[in-house]
Parts: C-alpha cells; sequence; structure tokens
C-alpha cells in the first residue's frame, strides 16, 4: 500500500506542473543550447557562476509573470496597459515580436542544421519543413496535447548530464567557475556581451507573456476556475501550484543549462575547441557519452526543443499583439474562430524562415537572438515589477517582500549587464 500511495502522490504532484515546467522546457531552445555550448567552448568553466544568478532571479520573474495573469484573468500586454500609456506597450510589443522573429527565425535554421546532420540533404530544405510542421500544429491541433509528447523528446538534452558523469573533470576547477567569478575576465567585451546572451536566453521576454497567458487560458477554460481577484478561496491552492510548477521547471531548466556549460567545457574547451561553427561542433561535445549517437542525440535535442519553442515564441508575440487589439486569444482556438492571432503567429513564423534565407551562420544568429533577448527584458520587467506591486490591479494578492526583492533584483542585474556590454563595446 505505501508505495501505491507513493505513486499516486508522484501523479497527483506531475499533475500540478503546467506552465512552469513547459515554460522552462522551452527555455532550453535551440538559442539557449546554442549560447551555453558556445559559452562553455569559449570560456571552459569561467562563467558557471552566472547560473547560480539566474535560477534564483528568472524564477522569481517567471512567478511575477504567472502570479499576474492568475490574478487578473488577464495577460500581460493587457495589464502593462494600465500602468503605462498604450504607445509604450505597443512599442514593447513591437520589440517582443521583433526579438522573437529573430529568435524563431535562428531556432529553425538551427532545426535544418540538425536536420542535415542527423539525414543529409539540404539545410533549407528542413528548416522550410519544420516551419510548416510547426505552424500546422498549431493551427489545428492543442498546443497542449502535443507538447506531451514534444516534452519526452526534449529528454535527450540529459545525455549532457551522462557526459558529466562520464568525462573526468577537475571539480575544484568547477567549483572555482560556480563560486569564484574570475573578474579579470569581466574586462572582457566578449564575455561581457556572452554574459548578457546567457541571461537574455535564460531570462526570455516571450517566456513572461507565455506563463503569463497560460495560466490565463487555464482560468478560461475551467468551469470552476476564476481570478483570484474574484475566487480567493481559491488562492492558496493555486498560488502553491504556481510555485511548485515554477520552481520546478526553472530547474530543470537550469540544471541542463549548467550541464551543458561543463560538458562543453570539459570536451571542447579542454581540447582547445574554443569556437562553435557549426551543428556537428557542438555536437561532438555529446561523444564521450554517447560515442557515434552524438549526433542523432544532438539532432534530436535540437529538433525536439525548437518544436516545443517557436509555438511558444510566436505564441507569445501573438498573445501580446492580440491582447494589446482586444481580439480572441489562444491556442486552444481554431484559427477561423482567432484570425488575427494566428496572423500574428504566421508571420512570425514565415518571417522567420526569411531569415533563414538570408544565410545568416545558425551558430551566430543563436547567440546573437540571445543578445537581443537580454536587451529587450530590461524594459519590460521594469513594468510587470510595477503592475505586481499596485493594488488597484492585483487587490490583496500583490507580490510579497521576497517576491518584490528578488524581482527588482533581477530587473537590476538584467539592465547592469546590458549597460555594462554598451559601455564596453563604446570604449572598444
Amino acid at each position: 500500500m505505501s508505495g501505491l500511495r507513493r505513486r499516486i502522490r508522484s501523479i497527483a504532484l506531475f499533475e500540478q506542473l503546467g506552465p512552469g515546467l513547459v515554460t522552462g522546457a522551452a527555455d532550453d531552445d535551440p538559442s539557449g543550447i546554442a549560447t551555453y555550448s558556445q559559452t562553455g567552448a569559449k570560456f571552459g568553466f569561467g562563467l558557471l557562476w552566472t547560473l547560480l544568478l539566474t535560477y534564483p532571479l528568472m524564477t522569481a520573474i517567471q512567478l511575477v509573470s504567472g502570479q499576474i495573469g492568475r490574478v487578473t484573468g488577464k495577460g500581460l500586454a493587457h495589464n502593462m496597459g494600465a500602468v503605462i500609456p498604450r504607445a509604450a506597450v505597443t512599442g514593447l510589443v513591437a520589440l517582443l515580436f521583433v526579438a522573437n522573429t529573430i529568435n524563431i527565425g535562428a531556432d529553425l535554421a538551427a532545426m535544418g542544421a540538425a536536420g542535415q546532420l542527423l539525414a543529409g540533404g539540404g539545410a533549407h530544405l528542413f528548416t522550410i519543413a519544420f516551419a510548416v510542421a510547426s505552424l500546422l500544429l498549431q493551427m489545428f491541433i492543442p498546443y497542449k496535447k502535443y507538447v506531451k509528447i514534444l516534452k519526452w523528446l526534449t529528454l535527450v538534452l540529459f545525455a549532457y548530464v551522462a557526459v558529466v558523469l562520464v568525462v573526468r573533470l577537475d571539480w575544484a576547477q568547477v567549483g572555482r567557475g560556480l563560486f569564484m567569478p574570475d573578474l579579470a575576465m569581466l574586462k572582457s567585451k566578449e564575455a561581457i556581451t556572452t554574459i548578457v546572451a546567457l541571461f537574455g536566453t535564460t531570462i526570455s521576454p516571450y517566456l513572461f507573456f507565455w506563463q503569463t497567458a497560460q495560466e490565463v487560458e487555464d482560468v478560461d477554460h475551467d468551469a470552476e476556475a476564476k481570478p483570484l481577484k474574484e475566487a480567493p478561496e481559491q488562492a492558496k491552492r493555486e498560488m502553491g501550484r504556481i510555485r511548485l510548477d515554477t520552481f520546478f521547471g526553472m530547474a530543470v531548466s537550469n540544471l541542463i543549462a549548467l550541464a551543458i556549460m561543463i560538458a562543453t567545457a570539459a570536451t571542447l574547451h579542454a581540447a582547445g575547441k574554443i569556437q562553435i561553427a557549426t551543428a556537428a561542433d557542438a555536437a561532438k561535445a555529446l561523444e564521450p557519452a554517447a560515442g557515434k549517437f552524438a549526433f542523432l542525440l544532438f539532432s534530436l535535442g535540437i529538433i525536439g526543443t525548437g518544436l516545443l519553442s517557436v509555438p511558444v515564441l510566436a505564441g507569445s508575440a501573438a498573445y501580446a499583439v492580440g491582447e494589446t487589439r482586444g481580439w480572441t486569444c489562444g491556442l486552444d482556438n481554431k484559427p477561423w474562430e482567432a484570425v488575427g492571432f494566428y496572423c500574428v503567429i504566421g508571420a512570425a513564423t514565415l518571417l522567420g524562415v526569411g531569415i533563414d534565407a538570408l544565410n545568416i551562420d545558425p551558430m551566430k544568429a543563436l547567440f546573437w537572438s540571445a543578445v537581443v533577448n537580454g536587451v529587450i527584458a530590461v524594459p519590460m520587467m521594469i513594468v510587470m515589477m510595477v503592475v505586481v506591486s499596485r493594488r488597484d490591479q492585483m487587490g490583496r494578492f500583490i507580490a510579497g517582500p521576497a517576491l518584490k526583492s528578488f524581482g527588482w533584483l533581477a530587473t537590476a542585474v538584467m539592465a547592469a549587464a546590458t549597460v555594462a556590454m554598451f559601455a564596453a563595446m563604446a570604449i572598444g
């Protein structure tokens, strides 16, 4: 009986994991994999300490996102409109659309390169095929149905954890990388830009909009659920679920990120391979654990996380645009029920394919899309922190002292990194 009770508790626990878990899984998208891989290859263990910062900070800002959606029953763009002028909201949404389009283009290009690595042929043809497949899935199958399958495909990323367990590591060096930042390294423009990319790919604006929107959809599609402002008696259960969901989802995301950086540092950087120019270069980090299957696992990881994250990227842009326009929004709607919403998804995806046609190096595009995300995250985080602190919007469910402190700290860290990057660029 005790074994049965444990299984029942495990199932009940898993059922509580929703928007936060999917958000965490989508965070390790091709852009994230490329950024973490390039960081480990270029700087070895020297920037591992950044991930000690990103876990509490990204968890805080995603908790803010989920809380805003569940308390108000409205999306992030709608709530921002109550704090700043409509023109400013439109500007932020436009920045989100541009950043997401670049990210989609980079992700699709990486998926195309992974497809070529896996099966041969032309990378551009694979890119187009993945774009079409993603669009069709979003238009005709509810995201929550097929994401259950895609989440299993992303488990191949745990191959990086296997690499960490297989290769010989100098744990003293790993410890120094985690707990003792190399101050001399921080004088490098390249290192500062990489830190912005790391923060940008981990604390990404599209994830803010996505988790808020998913909490709103959960309310809209559950007859018993209501915004917490209207049904405060549901608060204890729902706020507990959001905390569990978010802490767990972000922990998985950061564990994979840490494993990728350690694995590439211990393999590529140690072998003198400090520049990753192609998907094949990045895949070699898996060889100690996967051997001849390294390219297969790497390709499946890129394709799986891409198919998971491209709808999140396109969907978050569509939610943001749709909310500012008062359109019907939601991936559970059919295309003819939410025409404007799906037009934005289609436009973002097709423009992403257009970016791939420019023949930009996929690995570089993935890295720089992370930098763009890091820059535009700052103003959005400022507005979010104002929203979650306003009693007229959040009622009695304004953020507590701890959440406010970590949320503003996350905002300050992102802002400081961005300012440092621009200052370094201006100097040198």
